[in-house]
């Protein structure tokens, strides 16, 4: 049985089975992208609607690709220019478009939960695209894709997540996600960036960079999230990187296949340096592939497609 389901949400909900799903499927679209001609018919008919309440450039672009290769009318909606900045409620604005008859919509917002407050009040399939401190799911499954594709599976790697912990929906929904499918998760972080009730979350965590690098088969950086902080979490971002950014000497406590994740936008030199960023055990552009043909997946599959 393949993933069936009106929305996507969230990872948490999510059995194994349906990331496999998803997974699978999306390893069937990656060949689109890399053909002469990069579309099939596949939602031909079917109309997209991607509204976006918060800056992006990964996921926002990469949506946009996905649903016009599989040949759905897509509408890119902005809050800047839009009524909302008029004073418009999310709900209105959304029974406006609903309206309008589209079969899909994919909903980044500032508000955790906002995502779900709309699926909860549309017929139209909604596809989370980050909603606050809370999930960003297809981000979760390409990082999952990438990783699968490079070490085979999940049980019994060492997954380590440095950075600011507690503001991403990045790091929340990959926990879920490698906790499901086998994977052992250690955060790393100052204690400002690091959860408060960790243990609910079945993963290791430590302050201690070093400690959290050793041994580990996939290591994974997290941008500060500054605009999601009401007080700054740390003195600057020379200390932080001092003390939690990425290089050559730290890598090297690694596994030596150690592959390098991040999921953009990239603060080089602080979360990161470039050489590691540009190197060899760096899979960010792979990343950033793969999130093609999750999107594909995803959208196929909640506008009735069968999965792979």
């Amino acid at each position: 049985m393949g993933f069936v389901a009106k929305d996507l949400i969230a990872i948490e909900p999510l059995e194994a089975a349906d990331i496999i799903a998803i997974l699978d499927t999306a390893e069937g679209f990656l060949d689109v992208s890399r053909r002469d001609v990069k579309k099939v018919p596949a939602l031909r008919g079917k109309t997209v609607v991607n509204l976006f309440f918060e800056p992006s450039t990964r996921t926002r672009v990469s949506f946009e690709i996905a649903e016009k290769r599989l040949s759905a009318d897509t509408i890119n909606f902005s809050s800047t220019g839009s009524s909302t900045s008029k004073g418009e409620t999310l709900l209105d604005t959304v029974k406006n478009i609903e309206a309008m008859a589209p079969d899909i919509l994919v909903i980044r917002h500032p508000a955790a939960g906002a995502a779900q407050f709309v699926a909860d009040r549309t017929s139209a399939a909604v596809i989370n695209a980050g909603d606050g401190r809370h999930e960003h799911p297809t981000q979760a499954l390409l990082d999952l894709m990438t990783i699968r594709q490079k070490k085979g599976g999940f049980d019994g790697l060492k997954v380590t997540i440095v950075g600011d912990i507690a503001n991403s929906r990045v790091a929340r929904s990959n926990i879920f996600g490698l906790n499901k499918l086998g994977a052992k998760v250690t955060l790393c972080g100052p204690g400002t960036m690091l959860p408060n009730k960790h243990e609910a979350l079945g993963v290791e965590v430590t302050s201690r960079l070093e400690a959290a690098l050793e041994g580990a088969d996939v290591v994974m950086a997290l941008r500060i999230q500054k605009e999601r902080q009401s007080t700054p979490t740390f003195p600057s971002d020379r200390e932080y990187a001092k003390y939690f950014g990425l290089n050559s000497q730290v890598i090297d406590l690694c596994e030596p296949d150690v592959i390098i994740m991040h999921p953009g936008p990239v603060n080089r030199g602080v979360e990161i340096s470039s050489n590691l960023l540009d190197g060899s055990r760096s899979v960010v552009l792979g990343q950033v592939e793969n999130g093609v043909a999750v999107r594909m997946a995803v959208v196929y599959l909640l506008a009735g497609g069968v999965a792979q």
